[in-house]
């Protein structure tokens, strides 16, 4: 829209006027607009995706400590009418999955490990290779026992040939060892419903659900999508809970955040 306007010598020259939507916004409504932004990606933080960090070495080589991944907290979540048109599917072998860690003693600790049995499976291992319903499955991602000089990375009994109970079990919750004989048929650990099975990949340095169980489907709470920062972070760091020790590590990373992030990560795909 326009209006007209004479000017001195007798021309005469359109002028826009300005419409509604046109109008500056006065400082009320301008902090009602940074609001709604603020409120539309809180949910969208809380209840769609998420951010978490990774703090052990449980599931190297796909995941490194001091990577920090986007988790999409919607697809493995259970279905509601609300919402028909978003996709949700079941957990399946070979996701990753993030989770609350099934066990009393440790409340509200947050784990990410892969899922190797649904309910119905029926696993064991041999000398750390995976036995899915009795078939080897080839996993080139998964770290197996070795003589490489780390004590650690040795053969293990029950570890690497799961579920046998008559090996060391002192790093075993007391619900777990207690429960574990349960489910165990002809030499098989038999996942029951309503649960996953999961374990890292990093086998050989993963306390997971050979030690504390099986995952409850309402305790999954995600998949991570990818990485999106990455940061050289020392494998002592989660244990140094001091607050000096937190205000060292937060100036570390302002001063090396260019030399020591791991540019190649960032965007990774996590499978």
């Amino acid at each position: 829209m326009s209006e007209v306007v004479e000017l001195r010598d007798g021309a005469v020259e359109t002028e826009p006027v300005k419409t509604k939507a046109e109008v500056e916004e006065t400082p009320l409504e301008a902090l009602a607009s940074i609001c709604t932004v603020l409120v539309i990606g809180l949910f969208v933080m809380a209840f769609i995706f998420q951010n978490f960090e990774i703090p052990s070495a449980s599931m190297e080589k796909t995941l490194l400590i001091g990577d920090h991944v986007v988790v999409d907290r919607v697809t493995l979540a259970p279905a509601t009418k609300w919402a028909p048109f978003v996709h949700y599917r079941p957990v399946q072998r070979g996701d990753i999955i993030v989770f609350m860690k099934p066990n009393p003693e440790t409340p509200d600790l947050i784990l990410v490990k892969r899922a190797i049995g649904i309910p119905g499976d029926k696993i064991h291992l041999e000398h750390g290779i995976v036995y899915l319903n009795g078939v080897a499955q080839n996993e080139p991602y998964a770290a197996m026992p070795s003589d490489d000089g780390k004590p650690g990375h040795a053969y293990d009994p029950y570890r690497d040939d799961f579920p046998r109970v008559d090996g060391a079990m002192e790093q075993l919750t007391e619900e777990w060892r207690q429960e574990l004989p349960q489910h165990i048929v002809d030499g098989d650990l038999v996942v029951p419903l309503g649960k996953v099975f999961a374990m890292g990949d990093n086998r050989v340095e993963s306390l997971d659900g050979r030690y504390w169980g099986f995952v409850p489907d309402e305790n999954i709470m995600g998949r991570p999508m990818f990485v999106y920062w990455s940061f050289q972070t020392p494998a002592d760091q989660e244990e140094k809970t001091g607050m000096g020790d937190r205000i060292s590590f937060v100036f570390h990373v302002v001063v090396h955040i260019f030399d020591q992030t791991r540019w190649k990560r960032t965007l990774h795909l996590i499978r």
